[in-house]
């Protein structure tokens, strides 16, 4: 039998399974997506409703539900645009932000409710309905002057956070003329209960017989920072008032009044934590 010669064509090779998803374009319930998807907890503080530490103790605890199912995975992705959410049976819905500013008086806490009785800075708010308001930071009970209220969690966080070193301006009477020396010392930075504390800047305003009004400028916000550097050089602090955060100043202000924000100091202050 004659052998055939003819070229035979080669087989084609075979085709690689495709490993990629089937459904790439369902999202998982657990991976974020375009538009306006976030975490549940971040979308209860982007509403106003609580800070985001809240909103995971609510959601842990059963109480939120979206969509009419309860939620308890603080993982768990929504889409804020159409989501309907609720906590304890109630709507949670997108709150009009809202921006304050108190002259707070000596003498009051920074808190809510004191489990000492003593009188908060929400005594300050009682005409205006404060349930969302949280403060923006804290003044302790001797401090005084200017502090911001807000609804807005995710921009209070922002303007907090130590990364955006937004400056904060104190004017500061101690017990003693304040030489080169001190301003320099406070400048250059001290040591307290195991941290190096200091100011951005440091100038003084005017003597008295016996004391000093120093202006000091801080960057980093740290607990009790202006009186603790103090003591670490055996200063006493007789007054401190905030006066300005960025160039948002409290002027004229009576003291224990309230007053919104304009919408350009609001801007500015957003531009200052890009938010």
């Amino acid at each position: 039998m004659a052998k055939d010669t003819r070229k035979r064509p080669k087989p084609a090779p075979p085709r690689r399974a495709d490993t990629a998803p089937k459904a790439r374009a369902a999202a998982s319930p657990k991976a974020p997506s375009a538009g306006k998807r976030v975490t549940l907890p971040r979308a209860l503080s982007k509403l106003g409703f609580c800070s985001r530490t809240e909103a995971e103790g609510l959601i842990a605890a059963g109480r939120v539900a979206v969509a009419g199912r309860v939620v308890t995975d603080p993982e768990t992705w929504i889409d804020l645009a159409d989501a309907r959410i609720t906590v304890d049976g109630a709507a949670v819905v997108a709150e009009k932000p809202v921006y304050l500013m108190l002259n707070k008086p000596r003498g009051l806490v920074t808190t809510r409710h004191d489990p000492e009785g003593r009188p908060t800075v929400f005594d300050c708010l009682k005409h205006l309905d404060p349930a969302h308001l949280s403060p923006v930071g804290r003044l302790d009970k001797a401090s005084e002057g200017l502090l911001l209220f807000s609804n807005d969690t995710e921009f209070a966080n922002a303007l907090l956070d130590p990364k955006t070193h937004v400056a904060k301006t104190y004017h500061v009477q101690i017990d003693r003329i304040a030489d080169r020396p001190v301003l320099d010392a406070l400048e250059k930075g001290v040591h307290h209960d195991g941290e190096f504390l200091r100011a951005r800047s440091v100038r003084r305003l005017r003597d008295g017989e016996r004391n000093s009004w120093l202006e000091i400028v801080l960057d980093e916000g740290r607990n009790r920072q202006i009186r603790r550097m103090l003591e670490a050089l055996d200063i006493a602090c007789l007054r401190l008032v905030r006066v300005a955060i960025g160039d948002l100043v409290l002027g004229d202000l009576a003291k224990g009044a309230v007053r919104p924000l304009t919408e350009a100091e609001v801007k500015r202050l957003r531009r200052l934590v890009r938010r």
